[in-house]
């Protein structure tokens, strides 16, 4: 069982180093912002598998996604010009690729383990890279196509689901 846990904990650790890289290499300051959002949300999903060992943690709703739309609002309203390579987004689906597994994996584990506050956490862990994965989606689409992207005001693409 605790093999589950440290392997969790080193996926999300990975993740949020992973993030912190790709935010340095990004040239926008408010894509930086978001990838350094992700990058604290992975942390928070690390210190809530390592308390899950030994306790009964607790893992606060998260606000990414509404913060996210906060930032692209910002990123219209400075009409900020972007050139963004083909290796950028390239990172960006990996990412994605990472959210994907991670989601799986919590999925999986969900159903394996016993103890129902476990089961409670490793679900919401999965719902939560779900809205990583959904972010990076928009991400990918924004550095693809950004003016089409903000001009689709609203920023109906970062609705909850």
């Amino acid at each position: 069982m605790m093999n589950i846990f440290i392997y969790a904990m080193q996926m999300e650790k990975d993740g949020e180093d992973f993030y912190y890289q790709l935010a340095q290499q990004t040239p926008n300051k408010g894509l930086r912002t978001i990838l350094e959002m992700l990058a604290t949300e992975e942390a928070k999903h690390y210190k809530a598998i390592e308390e899950m060992r030994s306790a009964r943690p607790e893992l606060a709703e998260t606000t990414v996604l509404s913060d996210a739309k906060n930032v692209f609002a910002q990123i219209k309203e400075s009409k900020e010009s972007f050139d963004f390579d083909l290796g950028q987004i390239e990172l960006y689906k990996k990412a994605q690729e990472l959210e994907q597994k991670s989601m799986g994996f919590y999925s999986e584990k969900a159903h394996e383990v016993e103890e129902e506050h476990q089961k409670e956490i490793f679900l919401k862990l999965a719902a939560e890279e779900k809205k990583h994965y959904f972010l990076l989606e928009n991400i990918i689409e924004y550095v693809s196509r950004p003016k089409m992207w903000l001009e689709n005001a609203e920023f109906c693409h970062l609705d909850e689901y």
